[in-house]
């Protein structure tokens, strides 16, 4: 036990000087970004678990800004590519042209491939190209014609759907959907925050983030995550609550056994460590406490219940079966 404490200590001192990062980060993605603490926190999160990020919340709440500043940070390529019904696979991915001076086809590449990628409204775009970025992102290559290219490190896909308009939109399968490791839901900033919004707008220059790091500092602070020290009864901790989706009825919950149609698949209890082992080296500590897996929870989880009609009909949400599991499955 003894070696164990010294070895915790000696991470934890490691640690610490390793996420000196993520000050860096928050500091610059600071001058620009004002409040949308939550945002930044999952952005970070995705980017040290190398994990993509679905958003959701209305037009104007800084997504877009927000990942094209941490791509600025970091000296990194950033695509912004704007999902519409007449978007085509190709257009994404990039595809082959034939060159006369050269009598051979030539790979022309698209813009699939950059560091960051914001995929804006996601669900404007029908089936088919949607499978083409999740293939992307799941596989962390692309095929075109006969030839697969892997994709640069990091790679990371923020996708962003926005949940007023429904009409003439594509959503996203369940199966798809759990391909992403956060769906995180974006509220309008404070009325405080706000003014400040509309004054550095309003100013001569807008703010602008220094880069700081390299792509190769992000891939290092990758593994140390990886090294975040997870106890056996933290592990338990996040089946408890991946199980408690699943058979509702054996953690007291009976009343949701009518309400969830599916839980939490296995990707569910790996993305909830790994997001807390981030969420821990975010918070500059070598090792996950329950506080860490309960911050992530809802981010994970959300998008991984599958409600019935009666949930529906009772305007029962995910979010809170989410909240209820965690007040009820014990914590270690």
């Amino acid at each position: 036990m003894n070696s164990l404490s010294v070895d915790i200590k000696e991470l934890n001192e490691r640690i610490e000087k390793e996420s000196a990062l993520i000050e860096t980060i928050t500091l610059e993605m600071n001058k620009v970004i004002v409040g949308q603490n939550h945002l930044v926190e999952s952005l970070l999160i995705g980017l040290l678990s190398n994990g993509h990020i679905l958003l959701e919340g209305v037009p104007g709440l800084a997504k877009t800004l927000a990942i094209n500043t941490l791509s600025n940070i970091i000296d990194a390529k950033f695509s912004r590519i704007q999902f519409t019904p007449d978007l085509l696979p190709a257009d994404l991915l990039g595809t082959l042209i034939y060159s006369q001076k050269q009598e051979d086809f030539i790979m022309k590449k698209g813009p699939i491939f950059a560091n960051f990628i914001l995929a804006d409204e996601i669900n404007r775009s029908p089936a088919k190209v949607q499978s083409a970025l999740l293939e992307a992102m799941q596989e962390r290559q692309v095929t075109i014609g006969t030839e697969s290219f892997k994709l640069t490190e990091p790679f990371l896909v923020m996708a962003t759907q926005n949940p007023i308009e429904q009409e003439g939109t594509y959503p996203l399968p369940e199966a798809q959907v759990d391909r992403f490791m956060l769906k995180v839901i974006i509220n309008y900033p404070k009325k405080e925050e706000e003014v400040l919004i509309i004054r550095q707008n309003l100013a001569k220059s807008f703010p602008k983030a220094n880069t700081v790091l390299s792509t190769e500092a992000i891939i290092k602070a990758r593994q140390v995550v990886k090294d975040v020290y997870m106890d056996e009864k933290i592990e338990k901790y996040i089946v408890d609550i991946v199980f408690a989706t699943r058979f509702p009825e054996q953690y007291d919950l009976k009343k949701y056994k009518d309400l969830i149609s599916f839980g939490g698949s296995p990707r569910a209890s790996i993305n909830l460590a790994l997001a807390a082992k981030a969420y821990a080296f975010i918070k500059r500590r070598g090792y996950v406490i329950p506080e860490d897996v309960r911050a992530v929870c809802h981010d994970v989880m959300r998008h991984r219940i599958g409600l019935t009609y009666e949930a529906e009909a009772e305007n029962i949400s995910s979010e809170e079966i989410i909240s209820e599991i965690l007040n009820t499955v014990e914590v270690p």
